[in-house]
């Protein structure tokens, strides 16, 4: 399911347009109604179409496997939290393979050129780890 969002003309606020989602039971007819109630459009995706959404749902899957699925949230905010500490590791810590064992943004403190000897740090408690240089 994913949530298409614009912005409103004058008032800044953000505003719900279209949701799409797949044939899944889960989309009851209840369901249905409360969204088209709500004005929003649904945008229902065609039959027998599992990878139309290919890198959404692996990023999902990476999510859910490496971060949520270990831990126990208390409410939206800590869900916030983790979503975001695992946006940064994976855009600034952790190495892609599909992309020449590199990172991808990597952060402006990153002193990989440094000689100085490898530090262990962590997120989220530790739960997800990641090397680095430190100063020499």
């Amino acid at each position: 399911m994913l949530l298409h969002r614009t912005e409103a003309e004058g008032d800044g606020r953000r505003h719900d347009r279209s949701l799409i989602h797949d044939r899944d039971t889960k989309f009851c007819a209840a369901f249905q109604q409360i969204i088209d109630d709500a004005g929003v459009e649904r945008v229902v995706l065609p039959p027998r179409s599992p990878n139309l959404h290919a890198s959404a749902e692996r990023w999902i899957r990476s999510v859910k496997d490496e971060a949520l699925s270990r831990m126990i949230l208390f409410g939206e905010r800590a869900l916030h939290h983790v979503l975001a500490e695992y946006g940064a590791h994976i855009h600034h810590e952790r190495n892609h393979q599909g992309k020449e064992n590199v990172l991808l943004f990597p952060s402006s403190r990153d002193s990989s050129q440094s000689d100085g000897p490898m530090q262990c740090r962590a997120r989220i408690g530790g739960l997800l780890k990641y090397y680095e240089r430190t100063a020499a």
